[in-house]
Parts: C-alpha cells; sequence; structure tokens
C-alpha cells in the first residue's frame, strides 16, 4: 500500500501550506503594522489576517460542484497555483491593498486545499489505512505552522525584520506542491469511475494497491455510483458445497446459492437465513447494549453491530473467502475478457456492444460479465447471445433445480467485506423466464470460533467437515442495472455503463435523499460543535498562560524580546501536538473514529472546567500558572488527537461519490462561518463575561459534542466507502420509519 500512502502524503503538503500560512501571518503582523502605521487602524489590521478567511469561504461555496464536475486532482493543482502566486504577490505588496488581494487569493489555495484533501485522501486509501492516511492533513498542518514559526522567529532576531519576506518564502514550498500535484498525484479512482472513465481509474488503483488484479475494488466503486436505492439486511450461511454432513439437512434446491472460487471444482453454498443476522437484528430493534438508551440513532447501532461482531483478524485482509477470487471465475470455465471504456463503447439498435466484443485487446482484470453492456434474453425459448459480454455467461455452470437457479461469485473490498451478486431465475405466470440481478455486501459476523474454525483462521486451507460461515449482508439493486434500459428492451435485463449512470451529475435534489440528509447532519453538526469546542479561544489565550508561568521571563533574560519569545512559545506549543498526532494516527483505525472522540471530549470538558476554576480561584501565581500550563498542553494533546482531525476523516466518508464533493463543500462552509463567528466573538467575550465565562461556555459547547456523538455519529472504522453510504441509507430509511410508528 507505499502508492496510497505516498500519494496521500504528497496532498497533504496543501495542509502544511495553510499551517504555514496561520503561524506566518501571525508573527507577520506584528511587523506590518509598523510599516504602514496600523496601530491606530485595527481594521485593516484585522482584515489584513482575515482577508484569506474570507477567501476560502468564497472558493468554499463554489468548490464542492466543481471538484464533482472537473475532478480532485485539477482543483488541488489550481490550489497550489493560487499558493504560489499568492506567495509571489505578497514578497512584492508595495501597499496595502495589494497585500490584500494577496491574502485573498492566499485564502482561495486554502479553502481548495482544506475542503479536498480530505476527500481525495479518502477517495485514494485502502479501508483499512483509511483513517491513518487522513489523519495526515492534521499532522502536516502542525509541522507546517512548527517550521513556520521556528522560521519567524529566526527572522525575528535579525536587526531589521522583512515581513515580507515571512510572507514571501510561501512560493517554496507551493513550488513543490505544485511539482507533485502535476508530475505524481493521480486523479481520484471513484471520480474517474464517475466519468466512466474505467480503464483509467483501473491503471490508478493498480498504482495505488500495487498490484495488477484490482477487479474487486473496482466493482466496488462502480456500485458505489448506485448507493441510496432500496436494501435489506439479510443473512447467509455459508459452507463448501460438497462438506455437508449427514447430520446437516440440505437447504431446499430453490433457497441455494452458488458460490464460486478461481480453481476449478472449488463451489461454495449460501443459505439465506431468515432474521437472525445481528446486523438486521440491531437495524430493527438496536442491540443488546443501546436498546435502552433514549434518543440512540438506529444508525448508530447498526454501524455498531458490524464492529462489535468483527472478528479478530478485523481489516487485514479478506475474512470470508480466502480461497476466492474474481466474482467471475466460474468453475471449469473462464470467460474472455473485455475493455470497458467510454471512448472504446457505443450504443447499436438494441444492443450494447464492446470493440473488444470480438476478442481484440483485452483488459486483464475486468472480467466481462460485470461490464458488458450487452442485452441479454431471459426468455427460455429465445437463443442465448453467443458474445461473451452477456449475462448468460453467468449462468454456465450453475444449478438449475426447479424454476430456479442463483449464482453468486464473491470479492474482497477490504474490511473484512465481500462484494457478491446473484443473479435469480423463475418462471412466470405467462410461462417465460423472468429474472433479477441484486448487489450483495457481505460481512463474517462473530460466531463461535468452532463454527468459523480453518475458514478465517487457516486461509487456503480445505475447510473441515461441518464448517460454515454466518455472514450478513446488504442486498440491493446493482448500480448497472437499470429498470429504465429494462423497460426500452423488454427481452431482459441490461448492463448499464458507469457514464450513463453520472451522466445527470450531482444535483440539489440528490441532498434530499434520506442517507444524504442523514450525513449532512452528522457533517455539519460535528463541523460546528468543533469551532465552539474552546480551540481559538485556548490558542489565543496560551501565551498569557506561559506569560504567567514564567516562560517569558526565562526568554527575556537569555536576551530573547517580547515579540520574538510570544513566536517561541507558539513553536513550542505546536512542537508538543505533533507526537500527539501520530499516535491518533495510529489509533484511528484500531479504536476507531467515535472511540477516539468519545474518550477525549471528556478531557477537553475537564481541562476547560479546571481553567475556569484557575481563573476564579487564587492560589498564588505559581500554582495557578503551573496548573493552566498543565491543561492547556492536555487540552491541546486530546484535541489534535480527537476533536481536530475526526470531523474532516467523517466528513469525507459518508457521502456518496456522485454528491461527495457538493456535501462536503456544505460541511467546510459549516466549518469556515464556525471559525468566523469564534474568532470575531471572542474579544466581545472576553469583555462582557470575562475568561472563566467563555471557558465555562465552551466546557458546555463539549458537553453538548459529547451526547452528540454518542446519539449520532457512528464508527466508520475498516468499512468501504460504498458500504458506509449504503449503510446511511439503511439507517436513515428505517429512522424514519421508527418515527412514524
Amino acid at each position: 500500500m507505499s502508492g496510497a500512502v505516498l500519494v496521500a502524503v504528497a496532498a497533504a503538503i496543501g495542509n502544511l501550506l495553510q499551517g504555514w500560512d496561520n503561524a506566518t501571518i501571525a508573527g507577520a503582523v506584528l511587523y506590518i503594522k509598523k510599516e504602514f502605521d496600523l496601530e491606530s487602524n485595527p481594521t485593516i489590521e484585522g482584515l489584513i489576517v482575515a482577508m484569506s478567511l474570507i477567501g476560502a469561504v468564497l472558493i468554499t461555496t463554489c468548490s464542492g460542484g466543481i471538484s464533482d464536475w472537473l475532478g480532485r486532482r485539477p482543483l488541488l493543482i489550481i490550489s497550489s497555483v493560487l499558493y504560489f502566486v499568492s506567495g509571489l504577490v505578497m514578497l512584492w505588496s508595495p501597499n496595502v491593498y495589494v497585500l490584500l488581494v494577496a491574502r485573498l487569493l492566499d485564502g482561495f489555495g486554502i479553502g481548495l486545499a482544506v475542503t479536498l484533501v480530505p476527500v481525495y485522501i479518502s477517495e485514494t486509501a485502502p479501508p483499512e489505512i483509511r483513517g491513518l492516511l487522513n489523519t495526515l492533513p492534521q499532522f502536516t498542518g502542525s509541522v507546517g505552522m512548527f517550521l513556520s514559526y521556528c522560521m519567524v522567529f529566526g527572522m525575528s532576531l535579525m536587526d531589521s525584520p522583512s515581513w515580507r519576506l515571512m510572507l514571501g518564502v510561501l512560493s517554496l514550498p507551493s513550488l513543490v506542491y505544485f511539482v507533485l500535484t502535476i508530475f505524481y498525484l493521480p486523479e481520484s479512482p471513484r471520480w474517474l469511475v464517475s466519468k466512466g472513465r474505467m480503464l483509467e481509474a483501473k491503471q490508478v488503483l493498480q498504482r495505488l494497491r500495487g498490484r495488477e488484479d484490482v477487479s474487486g475494488e473496482m466493482a466496488l466503486l462502480v456500485e458505489g455510483l448506485g448507493a441510496g436505492g432500496e436494501t435489506s439486511i439479510e443473512e447467509f450461511v455459508l459452507c463448501p458445497a460438497d462438506e455437508l454432513t449427514d447430520d446437516q439437512e440440505p437447504p431446499a434446491e430453490g433457497d441455494k446459492i452458488r458460490l464460486y472460487g478461481p480453481q476449478e471444482g472449488v463451489s461454495w453454498v449460501a443459505r439465506p437465513v431468515t432474521g437472525q443476522s445481528t446486523i438486521g437484528l440491531a437495524s430493527r430493534a438496536g442491540s443488546i447494549i443501546n436498546q435502552n438508551v433514549p434518543l440512540m440513532d438506529p444508525l448508530v447501532t447498526l454501524f455498531g453491530s458490524v464492529h462489535e461482531k468483527l472478528p479478530d483478524a478485523g481489516s487485514k485482509g479478506s475474512m470470508l473467502f480466502p480461497h476466492f477470487g474474481s466474482m467471475f471465475s466460474v468453475a471449469g470455465q473462464q470467460p474472455k475478457h473485455e475493455e470497458w471504456d467510454e471512448e472504446s463503447l457505443a450504443r447499436d439498435g438494441d444492443d450494447y456492444m464492446s470493440d473488444a466484443a470480438a476478442g481484440a485487446d483485452s483488459d486483464d482484470n475486468l472480467e466481462s460479465p460485470l461490464i458488458s453492456r450487452q442485452t441479454t434474453s431471459i426468455d427460455k425459448d429465445m437463443a442465448h447471445p453467443a458474445a461473451h459480454g452477456s449475462l448468460s455467461s453467468m449462468r454456465h455452470d450453475t444449478m438449475m433445480q426447479g424454476n430456479t437457479a442463483e449464482q453468486v461469485d464473491s470479492m474482497g473490498i477490504g474490511g473484512g467485506w465481500q462484494l457478491a451478486w446473484k443473479w435469480t431465475e423463475r418462471e412466470g405466470q405467462d410461462g417465460k423466464t423472468e429474472g433479477g440481478f441484486k448487489r450483495i455486501y457481505l460481512h463474517q459476523e462473530g460466531v463461535p470460533g468452532s463454527r468459523r474454525g480453518s475458514l478465517v483462521s487457516l486461509p487456503g486451507e480445505v475447510p473441515v467437515v461441518g464448517e460454515f460461515i454466518q455472514a450478513a449482508a446488504l442486498v440491493s439493486q446493482p448500480a448497472q442495472y437499470s429498470r429504465d434500459i429494462m423497460n426500452e428492451h423488454p427481452v431482459g435485463p441490461a448492463m448499464v455503463h458507469p457514464a450513463e449512470t453520472a451522466a445527470k451529475g450531482p444535483s440539489w435534489t440528490d441532498l434530499f435523499e434520506p442517507g444524504v440528509k442523514h450525513a449532512l447532519v452528522v457533517g455539519v453538526g460535528i463541523q460546528i460543535l468543533q469551532q465552539f469546542s474552546g480551540i481559538n479561544g485556548v490558542l489565543y489565550y496560551t501565551p498569557q498562560i506561559l506569560e504567567q508561568a514564567g516562560v517569558g521571563i526565562l526568554l527575556s533574560n537569555m536576551g530573547i524580546g517580547s515579540a520574538s519569545s510570544s513566536l517561541l512559545i507558539s513553536a513550542i506549543t505546536t512542537l508538543l501536538m505533533l507526537p500527539c498526532i501520530a499516535i491518533a494516527m495510529r489509533l484511528m483505525d484500531l479504536s476507531g473514529r467515535r472511540t477516539l472522540l468519545l474518550n477525549t471530549i471528556p478531557v477537553l470538558i475537564a481541562t476547560l472546567a479546571v481553567l475556569v476554576l484557575a481563573s476564579l480561584v487564587n492560589m498564588g501565581a505559581v500554582a495557578n500558572a503551573a496548573i493552566s500550563t498543565v491543561c492547556v498542553v492536555i487540552y491541546f494533546c486530546c484535541f489534535v488527537m480527537g476533536f481536530g482531525p475526526i470531523p474532516n476523516i467523517l466528513c469525507a466518508e459518508i457521502f456518496p461519490t456522485r454528491v461527495r464533493g457538493l456535501c462536503i463543500a456544505i460541511c467546510a462552509l459549516s466549518f469556515w462561518i464556525g471559525d468566523i463567528i469564534v474568532t470575531y466573538s471572542l474579544p466581545v467575550m472576553l469583555t462582557s463575561i470575562g475568561l472563566p465565562g467563555v471557558f465555562g461556555m465552551y466546557a458546555i459547547v463539549c458537553a453538548i459534542s459529547w451526547v452528540f456523538v454518542f446519539l449520532k455519529v457512528p464508527e466508520t472504522k475498516g468499512m468501504p466507502l460504498e458500504v458506509i453510504t449504503e449503510f446511511f441509507s439503511v439507517g436513515a430509511k428505517q429512522a424514519a420509519a421508527s418515527k412514524n410508528n
């Protein structure tokens, strides 16, 4: 996975530049005031600092829709260009008005980076380490702040510090970022799939994953285009077809689903189970732990049921079917392959044909039945098409008993999840065969070890007699199966090219789908609560606290002036964050996002409460300073481990591909508006209610945040993005149903 890691590191440089700029302007404004004589004009002084914030808000309002239209990579390139140009203009800046324009351009670059880098990393990272990689922006942002504080501190020791040079240095790292975005960063494979550019998406995935076979994930990305449809939660018991013992009653043939492995003769049988799924039960009534919790969102319980039952091997590899390869590797038969890309396909009459249908160039890993655009006949009296790309190839070597035949082939998609499809044929009343095509997301449930046995613990070995796997399943209509085209072609179902699925593009009406609305409530809510949790107030107060602790006196004895000492104090404070963020990167995919929030927010509340007491109770100057210093350090450390990075991580995970950019822009806009409100209300609140009142309000907001997380925020660790959005759709609809009842 080194490819995905390196790409994430390169993308996160955009956040490094944001941190660099935030720290640089904090130091440079001290010297800008002197040159332009702004001591008597605090409005212009505040505008110089706030102009980048204004630019970020303006660009965020349109960045989401543009990124869904043009792609993530072009906007990251534009972000690097804006950083570079703004640095050059700030280096020149003959007057304050040119400086304001430069700060506005800088804000545009910041807004694009902050909004799109988490989305880009989420869409390129594998589920197993997505949390770790998406914590990188927080880490690189803090690194940028630390390096910038050190640079500005060094310049402040000069006889005549140049604020233009301080600000202009931004052009150097932004040039590196520009080169990386142009020559190293690929486009998001999910965006490419949404536009039907399948071969490009496949090549990007092969590079990111470091392997040739990416058919499973490619199929998952296609299925992600159809999230939000009618989804049911079912359960299957899976066992080797030839390993049923005498005391195990074989299920009726009509209830069987055959699973095929890549090796000849390897086959499994899945039997639907009614009403026994742990996930299904959780979705209907809540788990035993949470069913008595008032106001608990069913969605939280639904996600929790997955993680509570996740086997110990977790996301280390494919759990369900260690022998299984491609969905379409049927026993004794390997269909030919075809290329599938929007440039190489054309619709001809009633059939969809491929340029590669005659066996020309092949796509090694995209198996033909998944990507076929040919219609197929399901009328028993009609001959099956001879072309290899039809769905009829899926029905060779299946069981044909009575009036039902079903086939499922499975592929691992990360996090212990498997992607499968089911084709069902039944004889209708008119004597003709009717068919149905279903997508299945399978997840092994946490059954006793004796029932799992070697199926999980000994991949590659033949299971012993009588063992089986219990798996929960999300069953819904595939993204490629179009009822509209079915109506146009009454001879049978048709597979739809993703370019047609995405042709309409994102729409505001999509935001009113139950799953998307539910996700927006979570995303916007946690972004606003993060801003009002007190981080800006504590940052504002930190130099004063450390000054009271005697740090300023110590530095002055070393010959360091007050301006330089404040910069050095800020650099030290930022440095303390880095090891804590590194710990959070490790825990993000182990403990999970929700767990980190629920365990770190109480610490924030406690430290803010102690700061209130330290402000109200006089315990002596030394004791107050010591207690305040310890509280500030603990607050910073816990914030950057939880409430700092997790809101952006969650927002980049919970929205469907087709509207992800639009929804992320809404969440980011909430973030920036909250930032503006908190920043400009802080001096007013300090004047009106004082420092104890401000910290007390922040503590109350943190308490509200903990309740919100506990009741509304699900755990998303280790789950593919497409499965997460499917769960949101299911959970939202069931929450609405429970309200109606």
